[in-house]
């Protein structure tokens, strides 16, 4: 495993994911974080876009599975972020962070979340 990595952390995004009938009529707030696991060494010593993943496209295509796509569950949210990540960029590992700030409990929390850690080896055997 790399032990180089990218972090977005805390996109907020706004999407209509959850198995009450409120969450996908109201949608919510969804907070993510990922952190791409590769070798950075050649985009450092070359200072070379080309050499790294960009972090716009990356940020982009987050934030259209979020908004633009419903999910039952933060987990199955969280694994296409992931699937389409490790299809889309040379990355040895991916962990994704999917948190709700407010989900519809009735109680006083932080969050509800959930964390997946996928690597490029075992999708290819699939």
């Amino acid at each position: 495993m790399a032990t180089d990595k990218l972090i977005l952390q805390n996109m907020i995004f706004y999407g209509y994911h959850g198995v009450f009938a409120a969450e996908k009529e109201l949608g919510q707030r969804l907070e993510v974080d990922v952190e791409l696991y590769l070798d950075l060494r050649q985009a450092g010593i070359n200072d070379d876009l080309e050499a790294t993943i960009n972090y716009v496209e990356v940020y982009t295509l987050i934030k259209e599975l979020v908004e633009e796509r419903e999910y039952n569950l933060m987990e199955g949210l969280a694994e296409e972020i992931a699937d389409s990540l490790l299809a889309g960029y040379p990355l040895q590992e991916i962990v994704v962070r999917v948190r709700k700030p407010q989900p519809p409990v009735g109680g006083v929390m932080d969050y509800f979340g959930v964390e997946i850690r996928r690597s490029a080896a075992k999708v290819n055997q699939l």
